[in-house]
């Protein structure tokens, strides 16, 4: 059995690599159209359409590798299966015991460092799988996506941290406005294939209810309005051009497309590898903005128990050991308390605020904010109808404290 996932996998890695080149061939193409001067001519977009379809038919291939994790619990279930059946004398010996497997360990999240950032900048590697933004370049990432279609998604995962399937399947008779709290009771999942469906959450612990922050809950109360009047829009095209525009349908998402339709978590991973790319921001992937938030939350004060419920993990040793690390900050203070504890004559003065910012050689170097929409689905193979995006800029205030509001009633 797993002599053929083995053998499989290498199949599926080279139809990853496979289909490399027929993705820098789309990417050319559009690039070539979109900087073409008015009128476009039209063999340069005959050209991209062909190189989408091309990439398109390299993408149907199986491309997903089934790794150590997968692998690990594919032998824990048969192991416990072939157990029983051992308990139960109907053989006389649990063979997935002898099955030696690649040596997995869960990747730890590391922080974006200035330094890491800049060699980054020098050879465009990775330090790790799973890399955090600190909260300076999380506040640069939400300030140019703000608006971006997908921001008020991408805004809650910063911060309260669903799953990509559980945000883009969020359904608005789960969302309670009034007292800010979104109940997580379903996902939309894909295959390699773009195919998508309805499922329940991951695990029994996925399910749970997440308390909204007032700023995602305003976010939200605004976009029902904005999700309301992109229907009427989209009505009244289809009235005009029914060929081109097509039925608008209601499937009670709280993201959809102007048509109605959910977003494919697929393409969502792809319009934020693509927008992180265009602002120049180090990358991360969709899922590590969980990791975004559980930081964040870790350096706010909130307890692992309590991060642990946010993020919907099933036992507490999960989280314990993949947030082992904190922010910078923090893990400069837990290094410094120490010293405190020594009294010196002789010791190094501790230097003020002012001196530890001024120490600072090389500070992080970011371009200007983009707001460039245009483009958002150009690698999503499955879309099928013509998308516009909105330009509604979305502001949020915070509310006064109580007391203020009274005293000014």
């Amino acid at each position: 059995m797993f002599q053929q996932i083995w053998a499989f996998s290498e199949i599926k890695k080279a139809n990853q690599e496979a289909a490399e080149p027929a993705k820098i061939e789309c990417e050319a193409a559009y690039l070539a159209w979109r900087q073409a001067p008015t009128p476009r001519p039209p063999e340069l977009r005959q050209a991209w359409d062909q190189a989408r379809a091309a990439l398109k038919e390299a993408r149907a291939k199986p491309r997903q590798n089934t790794g150590p994790a997968s692998q690990k619990r594919y032998l824990d279930c048969l192991s416990a299966a072939l157990g029983g059946a051992v308990t139960e004398r109907l053989i006389t010996q649990n063979w997935a015991k002898l099955v030696v497997l690649p040596k997995y360990e869960r990747p730890q999240p590391l922080v974006w460092t200035d330094e890491r950032v800049a060699r980054w900048r020098e050879t465009g590697e990775k330090p790790g799988p799973v890399m955090v933004w600190i909260p300076e370049q999380t506040g640069q990432f939400l300030d140019a996506a703000v608006n971006h279609p997908m921001y008020i998604m991408w805004h809650l995962m910063v911060y309260r941290a669903p799953r990509r399937g559980e945000a883009t399947g969020l359904s608005w008779t789960e969302l309670d406005l009034t007292n800010g709290v979104a109940h997580v009771s379903g996902q939309l999942v894909t295959d390699s294939n773009y195919n998508m469906w309805q499922d329940t959450p991951k695990s029994r612990s996925g399910r749970r209810a997440i308390a909204l922050d007032y700023a995602t809950l305003a976010l939200l109360t605004a976009w029902r309005d904005v999700q309301k009047a992109q229907r009427v829009e989209w009505e009244e095209k289809h009235r005009q051009d029914p060929t081109k525009y097509g039925p608008h349908v209601d499937y009670g998402y709280v993201y959809t497309r102007p048509d109605g339709r959910p977003h494919n978590p697929q393409n969502v991973s792809q319009a934020l590898w693509r927008f992180i790319q265009r602002i120049g921001l180090p990358p991360v992937r969709l899922h590590d903005l969980r990791h975004c938030a559980a930081s964040l939350s870790l350096a706010a004060g909130l307890s692992m128990k309590a991060i642990q419920a946010l993020l919907g993990h099933s036992s507490y040793q999960l989280t314990a050991d993949t947030y082992t690390s904190l922010l910078p900050q923090f893990e400069q203070a837990a290094a410094n308390a120490p010293l405190d504890l020594v009294p010196r004559r002789n010791g190094v003065e501790k230097p003020t605020d002012e001196q530890a910012l001024a120490a600072k050689a090389h500070p992080m170097q970011l371009p200007a904010p983009v707001h460039d929409e245009e483009g958002i689905e150009q690698g999503a193979t499955t879309a099928s109808v013509d998308e516009e995006t909105s330009d509604r800029h979305l502001r949020v205030v915070r509310p006064a404290p109580r007391d203020e509001a009274l005293g000014a009633a």
